[in-house]
């Protein structure tokens, strides 16, 4: 089999990664996650594959991660971001898609797990409000998330 790799890559100056996230939103919440792994949530998603479309990353990692079938509407978002400590540092595009999951089996309890592989993913829905309180990246989606763009836009987030 021939398996694709992740895109992804390290050099002297840091750690590049291209990634996918699901913007879900459903009665006034979004979508998000964290795992036990990192400290903050996130969005559903993760890294593009070499010689992947990024509309087909994201439905894999939705399928992978909340074992459902979802549908893209449209891309929302380009964010470059450059991020890290002194000692490893990340620069990561990453394409925020508006994600329809309303014909899945998406659970909608306010907060439910999913077990991918050997990581138990903790999902929980937040109010746009909810979510500005939350130790949550990227951070430019606090505020952007109530008016979503008409045109794919590009955000610059630099720490």
């Amino acid at each position: 089999m021939n398996e694709k790799t992740d895109i992804t890559f390290k050099t002297d100056r840091g750690i590049f990664n291209y990634r996918v996230a699901a913007v879900i939103i459903s009665s006034g919440k979004i979508l998000i996650m964290k795992d036990d792994e990192v400290p903050h949530y996130y969005l559903p998603g993760g890294r593009v594959k070499m010689q992947e479309r990024a509309e087909d990353a994201i439905l894999r990692e939705l399928k992978e991660e909340l074992k459902i079938d979802a549908n893209v509407i449209r891309p929302l978002w380009l964010d470059q971001n450059f991020f890290g400590t002194e000692s490893s540092r990340f620069h990561e595009l990453c394409i925020y898609f508006l994600t329809d999951v309303a014909h899945s089996n998406i659970c909608r309890e306010q907060r439910f797990t999913v077990q991918e592989n050997s990581t138990l993913h903790i999902f929980e829905w937040k109010s746009f409000n909810e979510l500005k309180n939350e130790n949550f990246y990227p951070t430019f989606l606090k505020e952007k998330i109530e008016v979503l763009p008409e045109h794919f836009m590009l955000v610059t987030e630099k720490e």
